[in-house]
């Protein structure tokens, strides 16, 4: 069984971890405003969970598909990495 390096959980699993980490900041700062708080909250500890959970899914699928398939998982990690940019820069541009 040689299946699609894009059709896989571990290609898919951090973009969606991204996009959920981008909401919930993009949430928080349309209900709380963009102001900086004294102490960290559960948004700032849910966004972190799910930037650095993302990290060993990605590692997986670099270390099992760039040998195998390596044009294909390039873009992949490419689309992975443009994800986890737009989920960390709110976090930067309203140094939260």
């Amino acid at each position: 069984m040689n299946a699609s390096p894009i059709k896989q959980p571990s290609a898919l699993l951090p973009i969606i971890m991204s996009a959920a980490a981008l909401a919930l900041v993009l949430a928080h700062i349309a209900i709380y405003g963009a102001a900086r708080e004294a102490d960290e909250g559960t948004t700032a500890h849910l966004w972190q969970i799910l930037m650095a959970g993302q990290l060993p899914v990605v590692a997986w699928y670099a270390l099992k598909w760039l040998p195998r398939a390596p044009s294909q998982a390039l873009r992949v990690l490419a689309m992975q990495a443009v994800a986890i940019l737009a989920a960390c820069f709110p976090v930067y541009w309203f140094n939260l």
